[in-house]
């Protein structure tokens, strides 16, 4: 799925019949029934999600008003609703907020164990589940030729 950025009014628009938003110099600000509420720069899209959920959760705007002011999906306006009303703030900022999955490094004993299991033929799956480690890393180690993995097929 692809990110839909959201367009920031550098005019000053009404999200809400109480609730504006403009963009000057860089910088988002939110206005609730005319007074400057929150704002944040025009690329820090967590504090965007952020804001826009918790007006949706106090009742200062619908979601439709949301995606219809900042062109935004509705799918991405639930699930950032979603992700304040069930984590709260932590869901943008806090260890929630980490993108994609973790790494893991094979470095030094573990992988001197994983190779020797590979000379000997056992699965990735199966070191995997051994080790503690996702397979896909170490299929990821051998990709880039930390790794080797052996044509020795292991024994029944």
């Amino acid at each position: 799925m692809q990110l839909q950025l959201p367009l920031f009014p550098k005019e000053a628009t009404f999200i809400s019949d109480c609730l504006g938003v403009y963009e000057k110099g860089g910088l988002v600000q939110y206005i609730l029934n005319g007074l400057p509420v929150y704002s944040h720069p025009v690329n820090d899209y967590n504090s965007f999600r952020f804001i826009t959920s918790n007006f949706i959760a106090q009742g200062n705007c619908l979601k439709s008003e949301v995606e219809r002011c900042f062109h935004v999906s509705p799918e991405s306006v639930t699930k950032w609703h979603r992700k304040f009303v069930e984590v709260g703030g932590d869901a943008f900022f806090g260890e929630d907020a980490r993108k994609g999955g973790k790494a893991h490094k094979i470095i030094g004993d573990v992988r001197l164990r994983i190779q020797n299991k590979l000379d000997k033929g056992q699965s990735n799956l199966s070191i995997a589940k051994e080790e503690g480690l996702r397979e896909s890393a170490i299929r990821y180690a051998i990709k880039v030729g930390h790794l080797k993995k052996s044509l020795v097929k292991a024994p029944k």
